[in-house]
C-alpha cells in the first residue's frame, strides 16, 4: 500500500482557520458502512440521532499545555520550542527551531529569564531532550509565556485559548488538541446522557505523531511516534458493560480510539492500564473494541486518514472526502466532523 493511496485534493480556503462560533453548530457528516450512504445535512447536535440507549462513548479528557515557547539563546538568536512529553520532572522532549542551532549543552532563555532551558540530548528523528530551570510552578510559568501550540495549516491567531480545548478537558499533558471533542458543549453532553448513554473517559496525550508526515512511500514502513495514556477502573466498566450487553462502543476522536484498540482483548474488552501507545492503524486491521467513531476531517497522506480508512475501507472514505470538498466542509482541527456507523 502506497502513502500516494491516501492522498485527496483539497482547495486551501477549506482550511479552517477560526472556530465557529458556537461549538455544536459545526456541520456532521454521516457516514454509514452498512448501508453505503453519505449524508450532508446535519450539523453536530443532530450526533444524538445516531447514539442508542446502552451505548457508550468515548472521550479523551486531555487538556492542551500552552507548549509553544520563544526564546533566545545567550548569543541573542531567536529559537522556537514546542513542548511534546514530559520524560520525567523538568525534562521534556521537545522540536526546537532551528535544530541545527542547539547542540547538547546550549542554553534557552524565555520570559526575559523566568525559565530556562539546557539541551541534554539529541534524540532520534531530530528532536531534544531538554532541561528546565524555573522558580515556582512549571504550569504557572507556561500560562504566563506560553503560546497554544495550533498546528502549522493555521496562520489566524486564537483569541479564546480555550476554544482549542475540549469542555472536558482535565489533565494536563497533550502539545495538540483531540479535535473531534471540540464539537461538544456542556449541554449537549448532557442530552446524551440524559437518553441513557454512557460517557467513559480515557487521558491520552497527543504528541509528536499529531505533527509527523508519513515521508516513507509504503505505508506499511512508518512508525508511529509513542504517547502516552491511561484509563480507570469506573471507565473500563462502563466499556466493558456495553459490549457485554451487545451495544456499540463510539469513541470520540482517533486518540480514543487508539487507547482502545490498544488495550482490548480478542473478545473487545479493556483493563485498567497506564502504558505508552505507538498502535499504528491502516487499512487491513481488524477493530476489536470500537463500533463507531467520531472524527474530524484530516489532512492527505497522515495516519489519521488511513485510520479511519481501515474502519469505513479506503475507497468509501476517499468518496465521503470528496463528497466533504465539493459541498464545503471545513477541514481539519477547527472544522467540521464525521460520524462512521
Amino acid at each position: 500500500m502506497k502513502v500516494e493511496d491516501f492522498n485527496y485534493e483539497l482547495p486551501e480556503e477549506l482550511i479552517a482557520q477560526t472556530p465557529i462560533k458556537k461549538r455544536d453548530m459545526s456541520r456532521l457528516m454521516v457516514v454509514n458502512r452498512k448501508n453505503e450512504t453519505i449524508e450532508t445535512n446535519k450539523i453536530f447536535s443532530d450526533v444524538i440521532d445516531y447514539l442508542e440507549e446502552g451505548d457508550c462513548l468515548v472521550i479523551n479528557n486531555t487538556k492542551v499545555i500552552p507548549a509553544r515557547l520563544y526564546g533566545k539563546k545567550e548569543t541573542g538568536a531567536n529559537i522556537e520550542f514546542l513542548l511534546l512529553k514530559q520524560i520525567e520532572g523538568d525534562i521534556w522532549e521537545s522540536i526546537v527551531r532551528p535544530g541545527n542551532k542547539l547542540k547538547v549543552g546550549t542554553k534557552v532563555i524565555f520570559g526575559d529569564g523566568i525559565l530556562t532551558a539546557e539541551i541534554l540530548e539529541i534524540m532520534p528523528g531530530g528532536t531534544r531532550k531538554v532541561k528546565f530551570t524555573y522558580e515556582g510552578i512549571f504550569n504557572e510559568i507556561l500560562d504566563k509565556i506560553g503560546l497554544m501550540p495550533l498546528p502549522p495549516y493555521i496562520h489566524e491567531e486564537l483569541k479564546e485559548r480555550d476554544r482549542y480545548q475540549t469542555i472536558y478537558a482535565k489533565y494536563e499533558g497533550s502539545a495538540a488538541a483531540p479535535t473531534a471533542g471540540l464539537h461538544f458543549t456542556e449541554e449537549l453532553l448532557e442530552k446524551i446522557e440524559k437518553k441513557g448513554i454512557k460517557i467513559a473517559k480515557v487521558t491520552l496525550h497527543v504528541g509528536i505523531g499529531t505533527f509527523r508526515p508519513v515521508k516513507e512511500e509504503n505505508v506499511e514502513e512508518h512508525e508511529m511516534h509513542s504517547e502516552h495514556f491511561y484509563i480507570k477502573e469506573e471507565d473500563v466498566k462502563k466499556i466493558n458493560e456495553t459490549k457485554k450487553n451487545g451495544k456499540r462502543v463510539i469513541a470520540v476522536g482517533t486518540t480514543s480510539c487508539r487507547v482502545l484498540e490498544s488495550i482490548a482483548d480478542e473478545n473487545g474488552l479493556v483493563h485498567e492500564t497506564e502504558e505508552d501507545t505507538s498502535i499504528y492503524i491502516y487499512p487491513g486491521y481488524k477493530f476489536k473494541c470500537i463500533d463507531a467513531l467520531i472524527t474530524n476531517f484530516h489532512l492527505p497522506k497522515s495516519t489519521l486518514l488511513m485510520l479511519v480508512s481501515a474502519l469505513a475501507g479506503r475507497e468509501f472514505i476517499l468518496k465521503a472526502y470528496e463528497t466533504a470538498v465539493k459541498e464545503k466542509y471545513r477541514f481539519f482541527s477547527f472544522g467540521d466532523a464525521m460520524i462512521i456507523l
